[in-house]
C-alpha cells in the first residue's frame, strides 16, 4: 500500500511518526510518503496526493497546511485516516471528511492499530 503521513510540523513527527513507522513491520509491505523528509520537501503534495492508496493524519495537534492536505486528500477521493493521541482534542470538522479514526496511548500502541487498520484494507 501506498500511505501519505500528514501531520502538524509542530507535532514531534521524526520521534513520533516517522522513526516509530521507520522501525516497525509496516515499512516492509508498505510504502511511505513523509513530506518532511529532506528528500520530499520540494514535492508538491496536491500534484500527487491523488495517487496514493491511503493517508494517514496525525490529528493531536490542528494544523492549516494539514486541513489543506485532507480537503485535497477529500477531493481526489483518496481514503483518510485520522489518528489521535487519547489525550488530544481534536476537530469536530474532521468528521465531514473522514469517519475512520484511531485513538492510540504512546507509540507502540499507535503502530499496533495502524497495521491491523491495514491488514483490513
Amino acid at each position: 500500500m501506498k500511505i501519505y503521513i500528514s501531520h502538524s510540523t509542530k507535532y514531534d513527527y521524526i520521534n513520533k511518526i516517522y522513526n516509530p513507522i521507520k522501525n516497525s513491520n509496516l515499512i516492509v509491505s508498505n510504502t511511505f510518503f513523509l513530506p518532511h523528509e529532506e528528500e520530499n520537501k520540494i514535492t508538491n503534495t496536491k500534484d500527487i496526493i491523488s495517487s496514493f492508496d491511503l493517508v494517514i493524519a496525525e490529528v493531536s495537534l490542528p494544523a492549516t497546511g494539514q486541513g489543506i492536505e485532507l480537503g485535497w486528500a477529500d477531493y481526489a477521493k483518496t481514503p483518510i485516516l485520522c489518528i489521535h493521541d487519547k489525550t488530544a482534542k481534536i476537530s469536530s470538522s474532521l468528521q465531514f471528511i473522514t469517519n475512520q479514526f484511531i485513538e492510540y496511548e504512546g507509540v507502540e500502541d499507535m503502530i499496533i492499530k495502524i497495521s491491523n487498520f491495514i491488514k483490513t484494507k
